[in-house]
């Protein structure tokens, strides 16, 4: 069953904008306390809606995603800090030479909210963050454990019992892929499933590979019930109970939602 935030650009944007004013920018306050001048980048930053209430709260930030159509949809949301250089908007690979060239060095705060489940060779790009951080930079992570009951994102499903069977993405995968197919998803949906079940990240992978590059945890939060989900279900943010967050393995099949700030040791 394919949500409504999924089809309607406006509707994801505003999402994105409240989530980020009500949990996101917090959680990066408690490192950050004061905003006004940070240097900011969103990766993946889609619509932009992560960045608004940063932009309001006076940071200069950059947002940088693959997709130029998605840089096109932030434009037309954020076109006024674009025309007063608080904001640029940039359809590019972070790994690309000149990109390096431009920010080596320049930000404070690097975002990756909803990206790092969806990014091939993660250890790659934790590695390189740390070279477009200043000294005292740090980045934000946000994103759904792998194991969690939806953690391959099958909400995207236009069949509605597909959509709300949780850790049917934990499959095998031809397994997993006959049984898409036998309800009838579009190739699209089946390729952008079977991409997801690639890429995503468990809470001890993740934690792993933040080691193995040479970062320190500075602050992490479990939820049992991810904040976005208040904005697209009607359903409060619940963060995860401590003893269950504590057990390794076992917490990632029921946290629905990680938060981290990590720098360079």
């Amino acid at each position: 069953m394919s949500l409504e935030h999924h089809k309607n650009a406006t509707l994801r944007y505003q999402q994105q904008v409240d989530n980020s004013r009500d949990y996101v920018v917090p959680f990066i306050q408690q490192e950050f306390p004061r905003l006004e001048g940070l240097r900011v980048m969103e990766v993946g930053c889609g619509e932009g809606g992560v960045l608004t209430p940063l932009l309001e709260k006076g940071c200069h930030c950059v947002g940088v995603d693959l997709a130029p159509a998605r840089i096109e949809l932030a434009r037309s949301f954020l076109g006024k800090y674009e025309t007063t250089g608080q904001l640029k908007l940039i359809a590019q690979n972070i790994y690309d030479v000149d990109f390096l060239g431009a920010f080596r060095n320049a930000f404070d705060v690097i975002i990756l909210k909803d990206a790092i489940e969806h990014i091939p060779d993660q250890e790659k790009i934790v590695g390189h963050l740390k070279q477009l951080l200043t000294p005292r930079g740090q980045v934000y992570f946000g994103f759904p454990p792998w194991y969690m009951p939806h953690g391959g994102h099958q909400q995207i499903c236009h069949n509605k019992f597909l959509s709300m069977v949780p850790y049917i993405h934990l499959l095998p995968r031809p397994v997993y892929r006959g049984v898409l197919r036998m309800f009838g998803e579009e190739n699209d949906i089946v390729s952008e499933l079977m991409d997801v079940k690639s890429t995503g990240i468990s809470i001890e992978r993740f934690e792993r590979i933040v080691k193995r590059q040479g970062y320190k945890i500075t602050r992490r939060r479990f939820y049992l019930i991810n904040p976005i989900y208040k904005y697209k279900f009607n359903v409060s943010a619940r963060e995860q109970w401590k003893p269950v967050a504590a057990i390794p393995y076992v917490r990632d099949f029921v946290t629905t939602c990680m938060y981290y700030m990590i720098k360079p040791a």
